[in-house]
């Protein structure tokens, strides 16, 4: 089964100092037919002004991914960590008992841009933490590089959750498959650009939600830049 989620369908908030599309229900916008999938719960494109950002705030037993696709995003928690983060940057936080932290763009002269994901994790009340890794453009040219997996392998972060995430940069004539287990979902949101996935076209900002396939194709890139999310069902 496959269910397109075009990018102007999305949930959408702008605040001046924000603007955010949402791909699954999050604060003031609710929609039944998008209230997560599988434990993948929010994906929302942010881009913040110059010298402003969310204050400190708190969270609890979430896995919360931050991709940065361009500006500086600084980091603060409560854990002590510190941080700014740019393109090709992947942020992980394990927000577990409780963390606060805030997230700023303290470059006033462009914006930042950024995912940020959420993970419903499969461990409740561990002690909070933080990672984050680099993934150079070439180390995604033409393949699928595992960003994220329940066991940090080949240097992805590590998530409390039996998902993985990919990252791909694709472009014409590159063609990509990707196996998924019969109890798994799969989720590919394009970052940029245009690509075919299982035979249907995606552009900027839309997503494809795979239930009951066992193969993910993607094929017919147009300078596309992605992530594919292998998630458990629940």
């Amino acid at each position: 089964m496959l269910q397109v989620r075009h990018s102007d369908s999305r949930g959408k908030a702008n605040h001046g100092w924000l603007d955010s599309k949402h791909s699954f229900s999050f604060g003031h916008y609710h929609d039944p037919e998008h209230v997560g999938f599988g434990p993948l719960l929010v994906i929302n494109e942010d881009q913040v002004q110059g010298g402003q950002g969310f204050g400190t705030h708190g969270h609890r037993d979430m896995e919360i991914i931050s991709y940065v696709l361009s500006g500086a995003l600084e980091h603060k928690d409560s854990m002590g960590t510190g941080s700014v983060l740019h393109y090709g940057d992947v942020q992980r936080m394990s927000a577990g008992t409780g963390v606060r932290h805030s997230e700023y763009n303290g470059d006033r002269s462009q914006q930042v841009h950024f995912l940020q994901i959420w993970i419903q994790p499969n461990e409740l009340g561990i002690p909070p933490s933080y990672e984050e890794k680099h993934f150079t453009p070439e180390h995604k040219k033409g393949k699928l590089a595992l960003i994220a997996s329940n066991d940090g392998r080949n240097g992805s972060v590590l998530i409390h959750q039996k998902a993985s995430i990919y990252a791909s940069i694709m472009d014409e004539g590159d063609h990509l498959k990707h196996t998924l287990d019969e109890d798994r979902l799969g989720y590919v949101h394009v970052i940029r650009g245009a690509v075919t996935v299982n035979g249907v076209h995606l552009k900027q900002g839309d997503a494809l939600k795979i239930s009951d396939e066992t193969l993910v194709t993607l094929e017919q890139a147009e300078e596309a830049e992605l992530l594919l999310f292998d998630l458990p069902k629940q």
